[in-house]
């Protein structure tokens, strides 16, 4: 029966139905890739960690805090060789930086379908905010995916490795991040 009153009704945003509590990342449906890049612009160096984490809790009213934690030497893409040079001190150092951690302070409903996250990204042992618009989908009070790209700057976090000019400074880094509600 159509609505004769002259209200428009709207749903609920997707972040204010999650169940408040603990939530924990899904790895199975959740992915980290990378794309920067490289020889001039001619080809993109794409790729995935194969090792990621995470935990947050949601806040009544929709609000949420948390992090997501990806293994720097489960790196991959697709070529040996440079993955072992994408591990050295040049780039991700893992050796001495093990862990590429992106803490998010806040996230807050934005728009009819995403939310606002603002935290603080560690690469490197360096930290520095980040801020950017994720996508929510497949939302219920027990589970929900957040998808965004996020691009960065290489140099932010010390990787200047940038042999006669072979390598962009601007990375792309899309997550996809499937969190189900832990109690």
């Amino acid at each position: 029966m159509p609505d004769t009153t002259g209200t428009t009704q709207h749903a609920p945003h997707p972040a204010t139905a999650a169940t408040a509590g603990r939530w924990t990342l899904d790895p199975a449906s959740s992915s980290v890739d990378f794309r920067c890049g490289s020889f001039w612009g001619m080809e993109t160096v794409k790729g995935t960690f194969k090792e990621i984490s995470g935990d947050g809790e949601v806040l009544s009213g929709g609000g949420a805090q948390g992090t997501l934690t990806i293994q720097a030497a489960s790196l991959d893409s697709a070529h040996a060789k440079r993955d072992a040079h994408l591990r050295t001190d040049d780039f991700f150092d893992v050796d001495n930086h093990p862990q590429v951690v992106f803490t998010a302070r806040s996230v807050s409903p934005a728009g009819s379908d995403s939310v606002e996250v603002a935290g603080d990204l560690t690469v490197r042992g360096i930290t520095h905010p980040l801020t950017f618009t994720a996508r929510i989908s497949d939302a219920t009070p027990e589970a929900a995916t957040l998808t965004a790209e996020v691009p960065i700057s290489r140099s932010t976090y010390a990787m200047t490795w940038n042999k006669w000019g072979m390598v962009k400074d601007r990375a792309t880094i899309a997550v996809t991040a499937r969190f189900v509600h832990q109690g």
